[in-house]
């Protein structure tokens, strides 16, 4: 096989600006290529390696550039099973994790940062099969640790991903039985600029289907060559394309100068009616550690707390905002007269236009923002519960209201605008201050000379008190018969954290509700943040159960 560096001697890089103006040049336009071998096991090294790139979109770029210091918000999920030992065996977890790569480019693309505005993904497919199952075993670790170990070091250890490894995969186990059964602990590891929930939980449906089926490892070897000789082999035929950002797949909005100036003034009004007055003291206490503390509840009882949501007609999305409304009145008594703002992520998929570019890979970041408003003041006299449902079934059509409002996809272009935006400035900031550059503040304004017209009203406070990631039934994305030999016990998921991060998890998985809570324990005042946890157990078992 040639080797790599071999190949890497002429490289051709085919960005947006490619042939006939397309995101992606197709490989064919690439001089010679015809004459690439069809065999699905070797390109020859006298042709030319071809390097597909694209610039990284709006909402790609705003967490991006945060992450490059120490990997904020670079994702993990981690998944526990019992499974026969031979189909842990690190051979055929390479072929499949290369299986994967090949499928998903994004996986195994690299970052290139030329200036803030002209950020790029690159990706050189691999010559052959064998490069591509060399390369996934260079992101493959093989661990003896327990679960809570595992996690703990991929949140506040040294960075496991940087700009030239954009994911990982890690299997450990410290089962010591010599049982051909054993307990194993996978952690999927990704940047967030690479995709977002529905991206992971999805992998790793696909991921186990291949691991636990019924193919032998020489057949899961075929596989890959087959996957490797239809995506990366370059014919007439067939491009290597890396799937497009979500702003370039968002519908064309209306044109014209009015509906343009319609979509900016109904971003700016909705941005205004979000109202929070409330948010966790914080009080740092040294360098960031993120713990992340989780529950899950029985399938008994998770079988309970279903049926009573869906008998007062919600979602346990929806009455997992109420609960920690609820929860947050009981922890802190003060400015009960404003309401409590939370926010949590929009899937954006079904909105997206379709792409024969993006093939079947679902590995691409496509997620809006929306808030939920809640009363904070808790009733002093009547029935609690009575207002827990209320509040319920407010959250529930705030959220179908972010989801169905006709100007979603103009607040999602608007919103990622000014993420992307923002993050640049920040970027910009951070990078001055490591350069050691002071920037002048700037010059106050000018006083407003006094008058006799009634002051403007101080502005509403718009402090949001957390994030929910609500992943609704994961067991509707898993397709436990098809690995009936590996069994999923155990699913957490999050990401490494800012100083100062929270993040409120909640999902069923193998039939049981789990609530897990991520945040920076050096980054809050400690005794709130506990009494908060406590009381949102305490709130679940009291309304749901």
């Amino acid at each position: 096989m040639a080797s790599l560096s071999d190949a890497m001697a002429t490289t051709l890089h085919i960005n947006d600006k490619g042939a006939q103006g397309d995101v992606h040049a197709p490989l064919h336009s690439i001089p010679n290529s015809q004459q690439i071998s069809s065999s699905t096991e070797e390109i020859p090294s006298k042709h030319l390696h071809t390097i597909v790139e694209r610039t990284l979109g709006e909402t790609e770029a705003s967490y991006f550039l945060p992450s490059r210091e120490s990997g904020v918000n670079d994702m993990y999920l981690h998944l526990g099973c019992r499974a026969p030992t031979h189909l842990v065996e690190r051979r055929r977890v390479s072929i499949v994790w290369a299986i994967m790569r090949v499928r998903h480019p994004l996986l195994a693309s690299q970052i290139e940062m030329h200036n803030y505005e002209d950020i790029r993904f690159t990706y050189a497919p691999p010559l052959s099969s064998n490069e591509a199952l060399e390369i996934a075993d260079r992101n493959l670790e093989y661990r003896v640790e327990s679960k809570d170990d595992l996690i703990d070091a991929y949140l506040n250890g040294p960075r496991t991903l940087s700009n030239e490894r954009l994911s990982y995969l890690v299997v450990s186990s410290d089962d010591e039985s010599q049982d051909e059964e054993r307990n194993y602990d996978f952690l999927i590891c990704a940047t967030h600029f690479l995709g977002d929930g529905m991206a992971l939980h999805s992998f790793a449906n696909d991921f186990f289907g291949l691991l636990g089926s019924t193919l032998d490892d020489k057949s899961l070897e075929e596989k890959l060559s087959d996957e490797w000789s239809e995506r990366c082999l370059p014919s007439r035929d067939a491009t290597v394309t890396l799937p497009s950002a979500m702003e370039d797949r968002l519908p064309t909005p209306p044109a014209g100068r009015f509906n343009r100036a319609a979509a900016s003034v109904d971003f700016n009004l909705s941005q205004k009616r979000l109202i929070g007055g409330h948010s966790f003291p914080r009080q740092s206490r040294g360098v960031r550690r993120t713990i992340v503390p989780t529950i899950s509840l029985e399938r008994d009882t998770t079988k309970k707390i279903l049926s009573n949501c869906k008998a007062r007609g919600v979602s346990i999305s929806a009455a997992l905002f109420a609960i920690c409304n609820i929860a947050w009145a009981r922890t802190d008594s003060k400015n009960w007269e404003l309401p409590m703002m939370m926010y949590s992520a929009l899937n954006m998929r079904p909105d997206l236009l379709a792409d024969k570019r993006l093939n079947d890979s679902y590995w691409f970041l496509a997620i809006g923002y929306f808030n939920v408003v809640l009363p904070t003041f808790l009733p002093t006299s009547g029935d609690v519960v009575t207002s827990f449902w209320h509040r319920a079934r407010s959250a529930k059509r705030q959220s179908a209201k972010a989801a169905k409002n006709p100007f979603a996809i103009s607040r999602c272009r608007e919103m990622a605008k000014e993420r992307g935006a923002r993050a640049r400035i920040w970027a910009k900031e951070d990078d001055d201050k490591l350069a050691g550059i002071i920037r002048k503040a700037p010059a106050p304004a000018p006083p407003v000379a006094a008058s006799n017209d009634t002051p403007p009203k101080p502005k509403a406070p718009s402090n949001a008190l957390m994030g929910l990631s609500l992943l609704g039934n994961l067991d509707g994305m898993y397709k436990h018969s098809t690995f009936p030999d590996i069994k999923l016990h155990t699913l957490t998921t999050g990401s490494r954290q800012r100083s100062g991060g929270m993040l409120l998890f909640g999902y069923t998985f193998v039939q049981k509700l789990w609530v897990s809570f991520g945040y920076d324990e050096n980054g809050f005042e400690e005794e709130t943040v506990k009494r908060f946890w406590k009381n949102v157990i305490d709130a679940i078992h009291e309304f749901l159960t």
